[in-house]
């Protein structure tokens, strides 16, 4: 059963005394203390903090309003009114802090992420210490069931981590000796031993706590807006309450009528839906978001998301996997056999092609004498038969090669001078890619291009593979600077930038958006990026873009619904036609409305 808290209990007991005052009416002294009774246990913070703002010469919060006009119903008669408006505003505000808990509730669940103590091996056996006394290179022992307390390397120790609160992926990630992990992550099967290779204050976790922290700092334009207004907007109010109840009355002598009317006008003018939608609604589109594994730093890179209409990315690392793979194999000799000499020959170099080589099934020759030419490519004996493995380069004046076209690394084989083969190795476009562009063009995003350091057949084989609008290639860092700056001048704005966050760290904080893809434990990923993706998933951005249109358009709506429902009722109030019970819906029942259709973003499913 759900705990009920002092604030509900207070609501229910105010209702409680409210009600049995209406029930027993008869008895008029009986029912107005009991009605009075429930005004002070419902509405006695509110005065006390109307009070305190006028001391501090603030006499223009939204408590002073409610205050203010409660009292005045009180003072023309109107009990039953005045205590009914005290009860619907606590209502309004109990909801509104439910609903702002709510919304926080999937970000703040990453505040679970963080561990307190290590467990270190120490040359005495185990040892828990508080976290900020583990040093890099100390080794930590972490069970299962248990959170990784600091990013490090496996040392010892084969199992697979839960690490979905860190980037939304759903299926565990396998760790064994060598494998990096982060802080957050929750250790599933055995036991691991791993080296620390961050502190404290420099681990994955900390660097996601103080983003989160800092999240709800910055203030979209809406936000600055409604402040700025709400400067100008209260006293008005307030001067206009004192015009309607005094000039009429002196030439009408109507005091108790008019004074009716200003208090349904101070009822009325109680901004309380647009305060509370506007940073609601972004709370919901941020928290939803971080469910998919898109960080937001605020709202105001939410509201930047929602508006975007041009987009350019980065290529290794952000529309490829950034991993070498051998995609072609063309042999004159039996094809295992050659993948066997390629192998052999490349089982000592520690260059990325290499390593990808040597996942292909292989079995592997004893080699002698295996030299490495910078920049050309090996040299190696097997049974004293020579094998050459490289470039052009390599063979140069000495072995005929073919000419062969193509996009990725091509790497030729000879076997006792004479040429027998190729390889081709590219670097791979990422499974979602194109259905990750694909949603972005269904998004009406009105420009999408490639800026990459890579070589141009390279990056044109990526922009025509997933028909992207243009590709920039053989750029420097400062060039890719010149490339987007130039975009933001000529493409609709606002412009984004999708990079890895490491070497795009000056592209991603000059764009109108930078979103960091993979930038998980990066420094250069969070420091310069809007948004970290943590999945590495590039769908994520077109979701995350959906998800921040819709909380924009249901921001708008209640702020158009509150205006216009408040203008109607009081213009109903002032002639006369509308009682206090009109403006209590207009203020209050408009507030629950905005705060429930804040929670259509995230109930409803996002489309794209």
């Amino acid at each position: 059963m759900k705990k009920i808290n002092f604030e509900e209990w207070k609501i229910i007991i105010s209702i409680f005394l409210f009600i049995m005052g209406l029930l027993i009416s008869k008895i008029a002294l009986v029912s107005n203390i009991l009605i009075f009774f429930s005004y002070v246990i419902v509405g006695y913070e509110v005065v006390i903090d109307s009070v305190k703002s006028v001391l501090k010469g603030e006499l223009f919060e939204e408590s002073f309003l409610m205050t203010l006009a409660t009292i005045g119903a009180f003072l023309i008669g109107e009990v039953i009114e005045a205590t009914t408006v005290m009860i619907l505003f606590q209502v309004g505000e109990h909801l509104e802090e439910k609903a702002i808990s709510k919304s926080r509730n999937s970000i703040s669940k990453l505040m679970e992420l963080k561990c307190e103590t290590a467990l270190l091996k120490g040359e005495k056996g185990e040892l828990l210490i508080p976290l900020e006394n583990v040093k890099v290179n100390d080794i930590i022992i972490v069970k299962p069931g248990e959170r990784i307390p600091l990013d490090g390397t496996v040392i010892e120790g084969n199992s697979s981590l839960d690490m979905k609160a860190l980037s939304g992926e759903a299926i565990p990630v396998i760790v064994e000796p060598h494998s990096p992990v982060l802080s957050g992550a929750i250790n599933l099967d055995g036991i691991l031993y791993i080296r620390v290779e961050r502190e404290m204050k420099e681990s994955t976790v900390t660097k996601i706590l103080e983003l989160i922290e800092n999240a709800s700092d910055k203030k979209t334009k809406t936000e600055q807006f409604m402040t700025r207004f709400s400067k100008i907007y209260t006293p008005i109010i307030v001067v206009s309450a004192l015009l309607i109840a005094i000039v009429p009355t002196l030439i009408t002598h109507e005091l108790s009528a008019w004074i009716y009317k200003a208090i349904i006008f101070l009822v009325l003018s109680c901004p309380c839906a647009l305060v509370i939608s506007i940073p609601l609604g972004f709370f919901y589109g941020i928290g939803e978001c971080s469910k998919i594994g898109a960080l937001i730093k605020g709202s105001i890179e939410l509201e930047t998301l929602g508006k975007l209409n041009s987009m350019a990315f980065d290529k290794t690392g952000t529309l490829t996997e950034g991993v070498f793979e051998v995609t072609e194999i063309v042999t004159e000799l039996e094809k295992q056999t050659f993948i066997d000499y390629l192998c052999s020959i490349e089982q000592y170099s520690n260059h990325p092609i290499a390593r990808s080589i040597l996942n292909l099934k292989h079995s592997l020759f004893e080699v002698s004498n295996q030299k490495e030419i910078a920049g050309k490519g090996i040299v190696g004996y097997i049974n004293n038969k020579e094998v050459l493995v490289g470039n052009e380069k390599l063979f140069a004046g000495n072995i005929v090669i073919p000419n062969i076209p193509s996009t990725g690394t091509i790497l030729f084989v000879a076997f006792e001078k004479k040429y027998v083969g190729y390889i081709v190795i590219s670097d791979v476009i990422k499974k979602n890619a194109k259905e990750s562009i694909h949603a972005l063009k269904r998004l009406n995003i009105s420009y999408l291009g490639v800026v990459s350091g890579d070589r141009k057949e390279i990056v044109s084989r990526v922009q025509e593979t997933l028909k992207l609008d243009e590709g920039y290639a053989e750029l420097l860092p400062t060039e890719k600077v010149e490339v987007v700056e130039n975009l933001m001048l000529h493409k609709k704005r606002p412009l984004g930038f999708i990079g890895d966050g490491m070497n795009d760290a000056p592209v991603l904080a000059l764009a109108d958006l930078g979103i960091s893809m993979g930038g998980i434990g990066s420094d250069a990923a969070i420091e310069a990026s809007d948004i970290v993706i943590m999945n590495d998933d590039l769908k994520t951005i077109p979701r995350s873009i959906a998800i921040a249109r819709k909380s924009l358009r249901i921001i708008k709506f209640n702020i158009v619904m509150a205006i216009t429902v408040k203008i109607v009722v009081l213009l109903l109030g002032i002639s006369g036609i509308s009682s206090i019970w009109f403006a209590i819906f207009a203020d209050v029942g408009v507030t629950i409305l905005a705060i429930f259709n804040s929670f259509r973003i995230s109930k409803n499913k996002i489309r794209y």
